[in-house]
């Protein structure tokens, strides 16, 4: 992004915000309209600077350096929005909703209000470790036939995905209050100002999203409210062009007010049911109980043994802690340190490893309150040894030898493997708060632009489509099937990373069910390659889920493409665009952002 033009999007951000938030209790959503102007911005030369240092850091492969706070974000903007709470005093809960908020404007393709997200949270004060589900559900009406043809074949991807039948209850609007209730100190109305002003001011387009609404611009174009937002006069949005959505502000303002109360009920959910309900070609099911009815859900943390460390996350219906857990868990025996990063024996390792747990994941792993899962089991220590032993060998896993493996387990329940599609979109946001809180959390509308409708001001996701599109297979049930109520399996995987009951790593990416390779691979070398964690998010790609060993273009993974299709491996050499955002906690705070996005890492 070109220098001046960064500035110019800074200077709209910051000149509402830092006065206001000096005082949080007294800051009202409907003085966002009030604030000073962009020519005279309120504190801009110290953020100026900060968000100066952050860019040159990035671009010289460094991290960025703190002491109190740190966030890590997609979009510059967001990222200055949860700064301005921090640098106020707000915790890191705090600081995530003004991340979202900002992020559902300037990155809407990706994450937003009409999505979903999975909140991994280590509290300083109490020393716990806890995780929020705000993913979204299959409406009450949804059958197990919901993405099936007339004659019981799976539909077509993309014949699924676009319109209101992909549409599942959404969960980040609860998330966002139930996070601020939980942890928050911040007044909650602050926390708006910044996605407010933007929304009203306009903002300048990104490179990023400029590109992906030429690459999406015919599905974008066929419902009217997506297509006059995103397409108009007929056009797609241009680098620069400044953007304004006052529909947003408006849900904003009413979701300031009303909190969560005002998404589920009122015009804002019969704007989202009227999108839903009568989406031309493809309506969908969702209801007003189901918006009435939503719940996010606390659940305990997954956590897996990796040399000094415990890697905990999301489990179920996330398969991300799960399974970065098992591939690590079976690398632990391996010294992957002493053959290093440009090892191809090292990735033979690493891209098995992968492989077996994708196998379990396919089977196993599912909405453990509606399906039986050996979750336990699966990271359980002397199981992951075993299966870690099928890697002593010198190449690749042949087709055969990649089976789900028998972890320990109370029930005899058989399930049917499953391949479901996970199309890489999402957003990652990783935060550390002056109070010793560190949060990790990522958010997803699904595919890019999710289901392509939109409804008050944001695009509504397409999360249904993470489920099975079968409901058996030769005659097995499938886990990961469509059911009413049922929370799809995803494999986000927000990450902390801890050592003696204390965070030293908070990590999360998007990708799709890449996300799990590109989370383990920056794992192993901040771990085991001794990376800073800009290195370890800089790192070239390769990953391996299904048996083609995917090469990142354009890098040096391509250096390893001849000896890994030596040891027997498919190899493709391909874009691999994640999103990395990482925060090391030590002495002090180290944080890292993806080069491959438009993110950067703010501290002070």
């Amino acid at each position: 992004m070109p220098r001046s033009l960064l500035a110019a999007l800074l200077c709209t951000a910051l000149a509402a915000p830092l006065a206001a938030q000096q005082s949080a209790d007294t800051v009202a959503p409907e003085s966002a309209t009030q604030q000073p102007s962009a020519a005279e911005p309120v504190g801009l030369p110290s953020y100026q600077a900060l968000t100066g240092a952050a860019l040159e850091a990035k671009a010289a492969g460094r991290p960025v350096e703190a002491q109190d706070w740190m966030v890590a974000a997609a979009n510059p903007l967001a990222a200055v929005a949860g700064a301005n709470i921090l640098r106020a005093g707000g915790s890191a809960a705090d600081a995530m909703v003004a991340v979202q908020l900002v992020l559902g404007l300037v990155e809407p393709q990706s994450s937003g209000l009409g999505g979903g997200a999975f909140l991994v949270w280590y509290d300083g004060a109490t020393g716990e470790l806890t995780t929020l589900d705000g993913r979204e559900t299959a409406p009450r009406a949804a059958t197990p036939r919901l993405f099936q043809d007339e004659t019981g074949e799976p539909l077509k991807f993309f014949d699924a995905v676009v319109g209101g039948r992909s549409v599942g209850t959404p969960g980040t609007p609860a998330l966002l209050e139930e996070a601020h209730r939980r942890w928050g100190r911040s007044n909650w109305q602050s926390l708006f100002s910044d996605a407010i002003f933007l929304a009203e001011q306009g903002f300048a387009v990104s490179p990023r999203l400029a590109a992906l609404v030429q690459e999406d611009a015919e599905r974008l174009s066929r419902f009217p409210a997506t297509a006059d937002y995103f397409l108009p006069g007929g056009e797609p949005l241009q680098e620069g062009a400044t953007l304004r959505n006052p529909a947003y502000a408006e849900t904003l303002r009413t979701l300031a007010r009303e909190g969560a109360a005002g998404f589920y009920a009122g015009p804002v959910a019969a704007e989202i049911l009227r999108a839903v309900r009568t989406a031309e070609g493809n309506p969908g099911v969702l209801s007003a109980v189901d918006l009435a009815l939503y719940q996010v859900i606390e659940r305990d943390p997954v956590c897996a043994a990796y040399r000094a460390y415990e890697v905990c996350g999301m489990g179920p219906p996330s398969s991300g802690a799960l399974t970065v857990g098992q591939i690590l868990g079976m690398l632990d025996g391996y010294d992957l340190a002493a053959l290093g990063p440009q090892s191809a024996e090292a990735w033979r390792l690493i891209g098995d490893a992968s492989r077996l747990a994708f196998a379990d994941r396919g089977r196993y792993m599912a909405d453990s309150d509606f399906v039986p899962m050996p979750t336990d089991g699966l990271v359980e220590p002397a199981y992951l040894e075993e299966r870690g032993m099928i890697l002593d060998r010198t190449d690749a896993l042949p087709e055969e030898g990649v089976a789900p493996g028998e972890p320990p387990w109370d029930h005899a329940f058989l399930w049917a493997d499953d391949a479901s599609l996970e199309l890489p979109s999402t957003s990652h946001i990783s935060i550390v708060d002056r109070y010793g809180n560190a949060l990790s959390m990522t958010t997803t509308i699904e595919n890019g632009f999710g289901s392509r409708l939109m409804a008050a001001g944001f695009l509504l996701n397409n999360e249904l489509t993470d489920f099975s599109f079968r409901t058996h297979r030769n005659g097995v049930p499938i886990a990961n099937r469509v059911e009413p109520g049922k929370r799809p399996r995803s494999s986000m995987s927000p990450t902390i990373v801890m050592q003696d009951g204390k965070p030293v790593l908070v990590i999360g990416s998007p990708g799709g069910s890449r996300i799990i390779g590109y989370v383990a691979k920056s794992i192993i070398a901040w771990a085991d390659w001794g990376l800073d964690v800009q290195q370890a998010l800089a790192l070239p790609h390769l990953v391996n889920r299904f048996g083609t060993y995917d090469l990142e273009a354009g890098t040096e993974a391509g250096a390893l493409a001849e000896p890994l299709s030596a040891m027997g491996f498919e190899v493709n050499t391909r874009d691999l665009t994640s999103g990395l955002h990482a925060i090391e906690i030590s002495d002090r705070l180290l944080g890292g952002a993806d080069p491959r996005r438009e993110g950067i890492a703010l501290g002070e």
